[in-house]
């Protein structure tokens, strides 16, 4: 019997009786094959003590076995979020991940990421919002050849270059439950500026207040960056109104978290006083007390596919469709109550 260092591929579909493909299926734990034709080829890789060698693959393919994930995003949770949902799908393949934060402000950030690509070699890449958004970076990995998915609040490419989700919809839905609770004073702490989310999310809260007949002025509206500070500063804006809101929608949890804060702070209860909504449905959400109701954002789901598109029909396998539109949800908590006054 060979050594492991000389046994190939062909060496285990020859004894296995099956193609150079179905071998590659059964290393990379492709869903397409039959128990039966897995568990021979796996006996045969166990018996020839086979390692598949991803340098030589690399080799061949001119492409390395890394998926990148690049982002400029100041949520640590969400950025997390995506690398857990990424690892998932990448689990017992040869792929491993390569994180890479970039400054979306620097007039090099181009540049520095051609070179990137082009030193590393990747296999594909995952895009997060907003650097997903820039229309810019996409051409730039066709040009180079790098496989890519653009994560994001909206739809932003076709189907085999996205995952996306229904933020507008999900948020009108989120802003409809606080009306229907009775609230028509109504705060919003929004995203930051040139985050396509936070445009999806204040558009479908605005959505939702127009269609009730409820006004929203400029007052209600209060600037946030996704962090519990910014919240915490936003919050303390709108509680100084008067009349102040009985509910505030903040796009995201973290934000919210800081809402909570600032409310505690002036002893106020909630959600007698005061309801809050956030999004992500991150594990603050339930940490917190009383526990928050949010929008369950499908972050982990979609990085998941995202890294399932990448690694698609490799070596000739066929391609499993993934999909591209996930669906948000509202998850009630004790966070939301009818208004006291």
């Amino acid at each position: 019997m060979k050594s492991s260092g000389q046994t190939t591929i062909n060496d285990v579909a020859r004894i296995a009786g099956v193609s150079k493909k179905t071998v590659s299926r059964v290393i990379n734990r492709s869903p397409l094959l039959n128990d039966d034709t897995r568990r021979r080829v796996e006996d045969v890789i166990a018996e020839l003590a086979y390692i598949p060698n991803p340098q030589a693959r690399a080799l061949a393919l001119r492409r390395n076995f890394l998926i990148g994930l690049v982002h400029d995003n100041p949520n640590a949770q969400m950025v997390m979020n995506v690398q857990q949902g990424i690892l998932e799908a990448l689990h017992g393949t040869e792929f491993e991940l390569v994180v890479r934060p970039v400054d979306r402000g620097s007039a090099t950030m181009l540049v520095d990421l051609r070179h990137f690509l082009e030193r590393q070699r990747l296999f594909g890449l995952v895009l997060l919002p907003p650097i997903s958004e820039n229309d810019t970076i996409a051409k730039l990995c066709a040009e180079i050849g790098c496989r890519y998915v653009r994560m994001g609040s909206a739809p932003l490419d076709d189907d085999d270059h996205m995952v996306a989700s229904n933020d507008c919809e999900a948020v009108r839905g989120a802003t409809e439950y606080l009306i229907a609770q009775g609230h028509r004073r109504i705060g919003l702490i929004a995203g930051p500026h040139g985050f396509r989310s936070a445009r999806e999310r204040r558009l479908g809260f605005e959505q939702a207040l127009a269609d009730a007949g409820i006004a929203l002025p400029r007052s209600m509206i209060a600037d946030g960056n996704y962090t519990f500070e910014s919240g915490l500063t936003a919050a303390e804006r709108l509680l100084d109104l008067m009349p102040r809101p009985t509910a505030i929608f903040a796009c995201n949890d973290e934000m919210a978290a800081g809402v909570m804060h600032a409310a505690r702070q002036r002893g106020l209860d909630i959600p007698k006083d005061l309801s809050i909504v956030g999004f992500d449905d991150t594990p603050v959400a339930a940490h917190v007390w009383p526990p928050l109701t949010t929008v369950r954002w499908p972050i982990a789901s979609m990085a998941r596919s995202a890294a399932l598109k990448l690694t698609a029909g490799l070596d000739g396998e066929d391609i499993v469709e993934e999909p591209s539109l996930f669906l948000s949800t509202l998850i009630r908590r004790a966070s939301v109550a009818a208004p006291s006054h």
